[in-house]
């Protein structure tokens, strides 16, 4: 019963902590909570190894305008198929929102 105790505490603790790592990344609080809390130290790594999204390249789509991320290959307001960019003047600085 003791360290049934002790393990719900270091799983809401790397719980937590994954939590707050994934949001800080752009991500889901309670997605990485969840897997942080299942699996508490793969959980919690998992998340510090997670790409930041908020640091992610992003383009203008040719057809609406819309900013898109780099890696995206299909625009979804207008459903233009996105391609590479050719020179690197066509990308823009991470720190631009990226609007719905």
């Amino acid at each position: 019963m003791l360290y049934g105790g002790a393990y719900l505490v270091i799983a809401i603790s790397f719980a937590m902590a994954g939590g707050i790592v994934g949001r800080l990344k752009g991500s889901g609080f309670w997605v990485w909570f969840l897997i942080s809390g299942v699996v508490p130290i793969f959980g919690l790594l998992a998340a510090v190894c997670y790409r930041s999204e908020l640091s992610e390249e992003r383009r203008s789509c040719p057809g609406c305008g819309r900013i898109v991320y780099l890696h995206e290959t299909l625009c979804v307001r207008c459903g233009t198929e996105l391609y590479y960019p050719e020179s690197d003047e066509e990308i823009l600085p991470a720190e631009l929102p990226v609007r719905g």
